[in-house]
């Protein structure tokens, strides 16, 4: 099983890694090389990239020592982030994130979890019990890309 902890300060370049290698590894089914470039670019600002970890304080999933997953839960039910590295995918990363979210989101009260997700993670999210609120188009550094946003609603 994963261990769940919050994110350390320092573990920004590590996030942005797993970031760069999912949506180039996993998401390539979907997305041409073009839209992967243009949503993970090799280059970027690493302050800006720390910056937005860092307000969205996102939970790591660990195998022993190593990071491979991270997620986040934003008080009014936003999912920010929600990225398993390419080589655990399938092994229950996905799994413990989603369950510590959802856990989460309980202790914060929310009745409603949503996020802009992606062709290749829809599936995962239905499993879940997120549903289609639409389809979208999303402009990205100047390139078209779909994505979906999906909720899930609780009693």
């Amino acid at each position: 099983m994963y261990h769940i902890r919050p994110y350390q300060i320092g573990e920004e370049p590590l996030l942005r890694e797993l970031f760069y290698h999912t949506v180039h590894n996993v998401n390539q089914r979907d997305y041409t090389l073009e839209q992967r470039n243009a949503w993970a670019p090799q280059r970027f600002d690493a302050n800006t990239w720390a910056l937005r970890i860092m307000q969205s304080e996102p939970f790591v999933a660990l195998d022993n020592d190593t990071i491979v997953g991270f997620a986040d839960v934003q008080h009014d039910g936003y999912i920010d982030f929600f990225f398993c590295h390419h080589a655990y995918q399938g092994k229950g990363v996905g799994k413990a994130l989603m369950q510590h979210i959802i856990k989460t989101g309980r202790r914060y009260g929310l009745k409603r979890f949503y996020a802009d997700v992606s062709i290749t993670a829809k599936p995962f999210f239905q499993h879940y019990g997120f549903v289609v609120v639409r389809q979208q188009q999303k402009e990205v550094r100047g390139v078209v890309l779909t994505n979906f946003l999906m909720e899930k609603r609780q009693a």
